[in-house]
């Protein structure tokens, strides 16, 4: 079973995988180009899509509407 790392590492982490790396203690990480989360964004605008009501879809159709023809160029 392979270890999950954290794909969010801060500063000090990533300082110190690179210094390990430099010494020769650790292997390089390969980055993971992670096209998943395409699809998760994809499914969340469904989901609350799916929760609002007709009218409250309208409101924020008709507000959506009415931002884009009230643009200032």
């Amino acid at each position: 079973m392979t270890k999950k790392t954290n794909p969010r590492k801060d500063f000090t982490q990533t300082a110190f995988n690179v210094f390990q790396q430099a010494i020769g203690e650790a292997e390089a990480e390969l980055k993971v180009n992670n096209t998943d989360t395409k699809k998760v964004g994809q499914k969340g605008g469904k989901a609350r899509a799916d929760k609002l009501t007709p009218e409250e879809r309208s409101e924020i159709a008709k507000n959506a509407a009415s931002a884009r023809w009230h643009k200032i160029d």
